[in-house]
This record gives structure tokens, C-alpha cells and sequence, in this order.
């Protein structure tokens, strides 16, 4: 199990250095900033969705409330001069990417729905919906090919909601951008068709929080 530069911190430490008010409130926060991370984890529990936070590092679970997402600054990279890639902003400009493979010293963020059974949903189908994001730039999520062309799988900067379709027992990993240093509030709903009842399902939105460092 690999530890180094997981912190277990409270939020008034983490306020504190980054030279924010401390709410009277401030609980303790995790902070995830290297290593493989199921940042929305999936399972179907007591019929309900359990959306989650998944360290595959620790093999621990966390509710999104309780963990810091970090991009350091090692993820920070210039946009390519492609207009393949302009929903990341102009050529030669900054953008901080999680990437879609995985760096070692860098969050490897993914979503991973294997604690779902084959057959509780119809056809296996779910839809993790991107419903918003508050920021100090845009945010999207896409997977490059062999080639380096990039699919949006969901981008702020085009509207919201966004949809990424996933299925029972999969597990998906792509580039997670940010298109400026700061602190973002991510939010996601997950839903799916009970395969036995024909009904549809929607989790309560679960809210996370990157950091993004210059």
C-alpha cells in the first residue's frame, strides 16, 4: 500500500495554508493527491445508489464530503495547438489535465461501478450526469485516442448537464481538466432502470472538491 503524500489534515490546517477564513464548522478532510483513485464510486446498497470516493491505494472509501481532490502542479500543461482541442482554451495556454493513463505522481482519477451486480440495472446501463460545477474556469472530462485525438465525455464550458455512460462492473479512466488554478466544486448525480421493477433510480448529488495548484 502506498502512503507517501497522503494526508489526513483538517480543514482548518488546509484553510489556513492557503490563507482562507476558517469556518467555525471545519471538519477533517483526506487529501488524494497521487495514486489510483475511483473518484466516483459506485455501489448499490439497501436500494439505494452509494456514491463515494474510492482509494484504491488503501483500499478505502470516503463520502466525496470528507476528501480534497488535488492537482498539483505537476499536471499543469499547454494546450495543444489543435483545434481538436480548443474547448481547453487557446493554443499554448494553461490547463491542468488528470490524466487519462496513469503518472505516479499524479491522481489518477476514474469511475468505477464494479460493486454492481450484472442484472440489477437494465442492461447493466448506468449514467454518472455531470450537473455542475462552480470554479474559477471550466472543467471537462475526456479520453484521447491511440492517435491523441480527444471524445468530451462532459465539459462545463458547453453546458450542463453532461452525461458519461457506464455499466454494472465497469471501470473507466480519463483526462480530467481544469483550465485554472484555484479551488472547484464538482457535482455529479448517478441513475439507472431497475432492471426488475422498470423503474428509474437517481442518487442524491454528491458535491467534490478539487484544488488545483499553480
Amino acid at each position: 500500500m502506498r502512503i507517501t503524500n497522503r494526508l489526513v489534515l483538517s480543514a482548518t490546517t488546509v484553510l489556513a495554508l492557503t490563507g482562507v477564513a476558517v469556518p467555525a464548522s471545519a471538519t477533517t478532510s483526506v487529501v488524494l493527491d497521487q495514486g489510483h483513485v475511483d473518484v466516483v464510486g459506485i455501489a448499490w446498497e439497501d436500494n439505494a445508489f452509494n456514491v463515494h470516493v474510492h482509494d484504491e491505494e488503501s483500499a478505502t472509501e470516503y463520502t466525496p464530503a470528507e476528501v480534497q481532490l488535488v492537482a498539483k502542479p505537476g499536471a499543469k500543461v499547454a494546450v495543444p495547438n489543435d483545434p481538436a482541442y480548443g474547448f481547453l482554451g487557446k493554443p499554448g495556454s494553461a490547463a491542468w489535465v488528470l490524466p487519462q493513463v496513469q503518472d505516479a505522481d499524479l491522481l489518477w482519477p476514474g469511475i468505477g461501478s464494479e460493486e454492481i451486480a450484472s442484472g440489477v440495472f437494465t442492461n447493466d446501463a448506468l449514467k454518472v450526469i455531470l450537473v455542475g460545477v462552480s470554479g474559477p474556469a471550466d472543467f471537462s472530462i475526456f479520453t484521447t485516442d491511440a492517435f491523441g485525438a480527444p471524445t468530451r465525455l462532459a465539459d462545463s464550458g458547453n453546458g450542463l448537464p453532461d452525461t458519461i455512460n457506464t455499466t454494472a462492473g465497469g471501470h473507466l479512466h480519463a483526462n480530467w481538466a481544469f483550465e485554472a488554478a484555484g479551488t472547484y466544486k464538482v457535482k455529479f448525480k448517478v441513475c439507472g432502470t431497475l432492471a426488475a421493477t422498470g423503474k428509474t433510480v437517481t442518487s442524491a448529488i454528491a458535491t467534490y472538491t478539487f484544488t488545483v495548484q499553480a
